[in-house]
C-alpha cells in the first residue's frame, strides 16, 4: 500500500463512522510496533513526531525512516509532522515526504493563527500534502514541559477559521489536555457536537491519554475523526522495557529492542480497537 495523504483516510474515518490513530513515535522500535499493531488488525494509521521532539530524533533521522516504513506497509499510513513551531521544519518534513503538517498557532490571537495556518495550507498544497490547524488551546504541551491552561474552542470561531483557512483537519480543545492527566477529564461534548455541525472539515482530538474508553467513543460518534495519541506510547515502551528487565527477560541489546517494539504495539492494539478502525484498512 502506498504512502497516503491523511486527507484520504479521515474522509474515509468520517463516512465509516470511527476514528484514526495518529501515534507519535521517536525511534525505528515504535515505528515498528505501531506498524505491527496495524498490519494485525488491517487498520489504516498516521505515524506522527512533534517539533518539540526533535532534539531527542533529529527530523533528517526519524522522518525518512518514518516515511519508508509508511511506504512498505500493506496498510494505508500516512505521516505527520504534529504541532510544528517554524516554517523552517515543516518544509523540511514535506521536503522529506510527510503527507500532512500542522503549524500549531493556537496560543497566538485568532487572526495571527489564521493567518499562518493559511499560509502553511498553502505551503503544503505545493508538495500535494495536507494541513491540520487548531483552534482554541488543548492543554499542556507535547513534551511536559509548560503548563499551558486549557481555551475550549468556540464554534462560531472554529467555522470562521475554517472559511479562512480551508483546512484539511481541524483540532479541537473541549477540555482535554497533552500527557497525562491527574483525573479523568470533563469533556465539552456540547462545544463539540457544535463545532461538527457547522465546520466541513474532519475534526482532532490531541491530548488523547487518558481518556476513558467510553469517552473516546463518544467524542468518535460526535465527529472526532483523528486521535493523537503520544504519552500513552511513550509510558507503554517504558513499563514493557521496564518490565521485561524486572522479569529477567533481557539478556542483550536484541531483547531490549523487542520490549520496546512489544510496547508500542501494545498500546496501539489497545487503541485501534476503541477508535473502531480495525478492519478499515
Amino acid at each position: 500500500m502506498p504512502l497516503v495523504k491523511m486527507s484520504t483516510l479521515l474522509n474515509e474515518a468520517r463516512e465509516g463512522g470511527y476514528a484514526v490513530g495518529s501515534f507519535s513515535v521517536s525511534n525505528m522500535e515504535m515505528v515498528l510496533g505501531v506498524l505491527k499493531a496495524v498490519e494485525e488488525t488491517k487498520s489504516p494509521a498516521i505515524l506522527q513526531i512533534a517539533e518539540v521532539r526533535l532534539n531527542h530524533s533529529p527530523l533528517e533521522i526519524i522522518g525518512p525512516l518514518m516515511v519508508a516504513a509508511a511506504r512498505n506497509c500493506s496498510m494505508p499510513v500516512a505521516v505527520h509532522f504534529d504541532h510544528g513551531k517554524t516554517t523552517e521544519k515543516i518544509k523540511q518534513a514535506l521536503d522529506i515526504g510527510f503527507t500532512s503538517v500542522m503549524l500549531d498557532g493556537s496560543h497566538l490571537p485568532f487572526e495571527e493563527n489564521a493567518e499562518i495556518t493559511a499560509a502553511t495550507k498553502l505551503l503544503a498544497q505545493k508538495y500535494d500534502a495536507d494541513c491540520e490547524g487548531e483552534i482554541g488551546c488543548v492543554g499542556g504541551s507535547e513534551d511536559g514541559s509548560e503548563d499551558i491552561a486549557i481555551n475550549c474552542t468556540s464554534p462560531v470561531q472554529a467555522l470562521e477559521f475554517y472559511k479562512k483557512t480551508n483546512v484539511d483537519a481541524l483540532a479541537v480543545a473541549i477540555g482535554n489536555a497533552h500527557g497525562n492527566y491527574k483525573q479523568a477529564p470533563k469533556l465539552r461534548f456540547d462545544i463539540l457536537e457544535e463545532t461538527a455541525k457547522l465546520v466541513k472539515a474532519p475534526l482532532v482530538l490531541h491530548g488523547g491519554t487518558g481518556i476513558l474508553p467510553e469517552d473516546f467513543r463518544k467524542c468518535i460518534k460526535l465527529g472526532i475523526n483523528k486521535i493523537n495519541i503520544a504519552t500513552a506510547t511513550f509510558d507503554s515502551v517504558e513499563k514493557s522495557v521496564r518490565t521485561a528487565y524486572e522479569n529477567g527477560a533481557i539478556n542483550g541489546y536484541y531483547d531490549l529492542q523487542t520490549a520496546e517494539v512489544e510496547g508500542a504495539y501494545h498500546n496501539a492494539i489497545k487503541h485501534i480497537e476503541i477508535f473502531g478502525c480495525s478492519m478499515k484498512g
